[in-house]
């Protein structure tokens, strides 16, 4: 043993020296990796969307957050609800021909519109995600790609837009709604390309919670609206087709204020927005693999209800202009439930991207719950004030007008219970978005429009030999077949997107 004062030995203090070095290192170490660990624990907390911390310390709950992200959300969709109102109010103007032509245009060129609008509805998902990792500049990127996904559509807008009449000559439409229905096609065919890059520019807005932003340009675009059809219409005497270019028109000045905004010196100082837009086509490749699944899933019930609106339209003018009026009335409900469920979208992809995906599955529940309570209030409102609200859409003066308005009046109680089960369809589906599972969803809603909805409407709403087909069986139960059969398809959709949401197998997925 030494003895104090004595000398240690050159080769054992070396040893010494080293094992008090490598404990050194490591403990830095641990440490280092202890804060790491301790900051990407502190980011996530912090960008937990929606949450607070009560005074015993648990997280909980921020509704009145969930709200302020909603309600602006809410009510810019129930601008584009008033904005399809207006165009009904102003054609319904027309004629009732012009109504019935509308009645079958409508939801044909939604779908084309949410069919390839996926695209640009998937940019508020890698928004929000990104968003939510921390990550400024990849969310201003996603932007740019939904953008450059748009223009290179617009080719194939434009390709749809111009042989509309062999298009529609297949759904056997009267001569005179033929004609109206052609009138109005080629012009917002046009400007759908326009209306996807506002899809991604509003998504961004809308998946950081600037939705405020998205409320006044929406507003904006439906006020010029309404300038634009009076204008054209009947100022200018170009009846069906004016409404149409009115809408391109207006969403065109809505896409420059959008970039507007996106361009600002406070979003670039944030988020880098003036320098993302060199292309990156793997990129956008990778977007457009997820967007068009994405625009199937929501197109897929769109698309069995313009196939079932041209069927009341071929039973007769009442079933189709009726129909229209109810579908139209009714959008005030399903514009603003696309917004509740919006937010949802955004909720649930912010919590992804903050790695908490218990916080997305709780906030996504809120958000489908809030959808369904909407939809469920307003369809109802609508129904017992019906018979003061048709006749506002129907203002011409020929001998169907009393037939549309009784046959409005009655359909508005069907659409209640549709639009509960479609508020469900839609809240579960725009979670589901949220957190990219987007594929099976797609599938499942593909499978049961056309092996279901759509043979089904037909086989309920016509009798022998009145249909588009005649190898299918026709029971001729009429207008009220083909709402049976729509209440039908939403009730088990729903049940099918709900199930995927609860079952969480999107966890899984993403």
């Amino acid at each position: 043993m030494y003895q104090a004062g004595c000398s240690i030995p050159a080769n054992l203090k070396a040893y010494i020296d080293q094992i008090v070095r490598v404990n050194k290192t490591f403990t830095l170490d641990w440490e280092g990796l202890l804060t790491q660990s301790f900051a990407m624990t502190s980011h996530a907390e912090l960008n937990l969307p929606a949450a607070r911390v009560d005074s015993q310390g648990k997280r909980r709950v921020d509704y009145r957050r969930i709200l302020l992200l909603a309600f602006p959300l809410f009510l810019s969709n129930g601008v584009q609800a008033v904005l399809n109102l207006t165009d009904a109010w102003f054609i319904g103007r027309l004629s009732t021909d012009a109504i019935a032509a509308m009645g079958a245009l409508y939801f044909l060129i939604t779908v084309l519109f949410i069919l390839f609008g996926g695209v640009g509805m998937y940019v508020q998902t890698l928004v929000a995600q990104a968003y939510g990792k921390g990550q400024p500049f990849q969310a201003s990127q996603a932007v740019s790609l939904g953008c450059w996904s748009a223009l290179l559509l617009t080719p194939l807008f434009i390709f749809l837009a111009f042989p509309g009449g062999k298009l529609l000559s297949l759904f056997q439409l009267s001569p005179a709604v033929e004609q109206l229905a052609i009138s109005y096609w080629t012009p917002r065919l046009l400007g759908l390309g326009i209306a996807i890059a506002n899809l991604g520019l509003a998504g961004f807005f809308n998946g950081i919670g600037k939705t405020r932003i998205t409320l006044w340009i929406w507003i904006s675009i439906g006020l010029i609206n309404v300038v634009l059809n009076e204008g054209l219409m009947f100022q200018l005497g170009m009846g069906m087709a004016g409404a149409a270019w009115a809408t391109t028109l207006s969403l065109t000045i809505g896409t420059v204020l959008f970039l507007m905004v996106f361009l600002s010196g406070k979003i670039h100082q944030d988020f880098h927005s003036r320098r993302v837009w060199p292309p990156h086509w793997q990129m956008i490749r990778c977007l457009v693999s997820m967007g068009l699944p994405l625009g199937f899933l929501m197109t897929a019930d769109l698309m069995g209800i313009s196939l079932f609106q041209i069927m009341q339209v071929k039973l007769g003018v009442v079933p189709g202009a009726a129909t229209q009026v109810v579908m139209m009335l009714t959008s005030t409900a399903y514009m603003p439930t696309l917004g509740i469920a919006q937010a949802g979208t955004t909720l649930v992809g912010q919590s992804i991207g903050a790695g908490h995906r218990p916080w997305a599955k709780r906030l996504g529940n809120i958000a489908i719950t809030l959808s369904v309570l909407y939809s469920v209030s307003v369809n109802a409102l609508l129904a017992w004030n019906g018979r003061w609200l048709v006749p506002i859409f129907v203002t011409t003066t020929d001998g169907q007008v009393e037939a549309v308005i009784q046959l409005s009046q009655t359909l508005l109680w069907l659409a209640v219970v549709y639009n509960a089960f479609n508020a469900l369809n839609i809240g579960s589906a725009f979670c589901l978005q949220g957190t990219g599972d987007i594929r099976m969803p797609s599938l499942l809603a593909i499978l049961l429009t056309w092996l279901g909805f759509v043979p089904f409407t037909h086989i309920l709403t016509f009798a022998q030999g009145e249909g588009l087909v005649n190898f299918l069986p026709q029971l001729g139960i009429g207008v009220f077949g083909g709402w049976i059969a729509a209440i039908l398809f939403t009730l088990v959709l729903s049940a099918c997107l709900l199930w995927r949401w609860r079952s969480g197998d999107w966890q899984k997925a993403g």
